[in-house]
């Protein structure tokens, strides 16, 4: 069966201080740290793209796992929404060109951004399983540095620049279990660019969030046969501090709020990339044994999964 083998991430060094753009708006630490989860942001150089930042987190995986040959690889999936460019040609194409890999590969974007990786994660395993592929890598990379207003305060405190690179093959160390999915595209008007800058109803979608997850967690729990108790951590979109915590109060009136990680201090929130990074951080290397995984945002669009350590 196919499931994760390996996770590695890049995360730019360079960045904003965020207690300094919270003070030009007016917000104090408590605010920034509190409400927004995120003290620093990093920021890709001007002269990254998309697919540079893919491309270095590719190469970090490769670097972790002697085992994993350039040349095995099948199919190259990136998530994204904010490609090379203006977004053609594909993102994928240009990061199998510049890793060098085959031309035989499979190279296609998933156009989806806080719910991707979960979207991403069943995409592969489908197309994998379908084909008969050994290994894939499932990328995500979503730089809203270059869609973000520095001067719209309710944008440009919370986004965070990085790429992470999944391994997906056979005799995985992490199963993937049951999933469900949601879409309303009523909520478009939410989270939407228009003239190439980003613009976020943050009260419509800190809202949805509330209304949806924690129901969402229930119903995936439901259909999985199984209890809250039996999720070792909850791996959320790290959207904002605000949002996970009020997620984690409302799903089960908090009784398991200590197991909802919250980990966005140094990376902010990086759309599809939040919960590979939480997972390549807390769950790949740890003792848990079940992980519950959930992504919402742009769409508005949500995903939820549960995933397994292999026996």
């Amino acid at each position: 069966m196919i499931g994760i083998k390996s996770i590695a991430s890049y995360v730019p060094v360079e960045g904003v201080d965020n207690y300094a753009q919270g003070a030009k708006f007016g917000k104090d630490q408590e605010f920034i740290f509190g409400k927004i989860g995120s003290t620093f942001l990093p920021r890709k150089d001007e002269t990254q793209e998309t697919s540079d930042l893919c491309v270095e987190a590719a190469r970090a995986l490769f670097a972790s796992n002697s085992s994993l040959d350039p040349a095995s690889i099948d199919v190259v999936i990136v998530v994204t929404q904010n490609g090379d460019a203006e977004g053609l040609p594909h993102t994928a194409a240009i990061v199998q060109h510049k890793l060098g890999l085959a031309t035989r590969v499979a190279a296609f974007d998933i156009s989806l951004g806080c719910s991707g990786y979960v979207y991403g994660l069943y995409a592969m395993k489908g197309f994998m399983e379908a084909a008969g592929l050994k290994n894939g890598l499932l990328i995500t990379a979503d730089p809203y540095s270059k869609i973000v207003d520095p001067e719209d305060r309710n944008t440009t405190m919370l986004f965070g620049d990085a790429a992470t690179a999944t391994w997906m093959g056979e005799d995985a160390g992490w199963l993937l279990g049951k999933s469900l999915f949601g879409s309303d595209g009523a909520g478009a008007e939410h989270l939407r660019t228009t003239d190439g800058k980003f613009f976020m109803n943050g009260r419509q979608v800190y809202n949805f969030a509330l209304v949806k997850i924690p129901a969402h967690l229930q119903q995936l729990l439901d259909t999985s046969h199984l209890h809250a108790d039996d999720i070792d951590l909850y791996c959320l979109h790290q959207g904002s501090a605000a949002i996970v915590d009020a997620v984690s109060l409302r799903f089960k009136e908090g009784e398991h709020k200590q197991k909802f990680v919250k980990d966005m201090v140094e990376t902010g929130n990086t759309v599809s990339s939040s919960i590979p990074l939480l997972l390549e951080k807390h769950v790949l290397g740890s003792p848990h044994r079940r992980v519950a995984l959930s992504g919402f945002g742009v769409g508005l669009s949500w995903g939820s999964a549960i995933i397994e350590r292999s026996e």
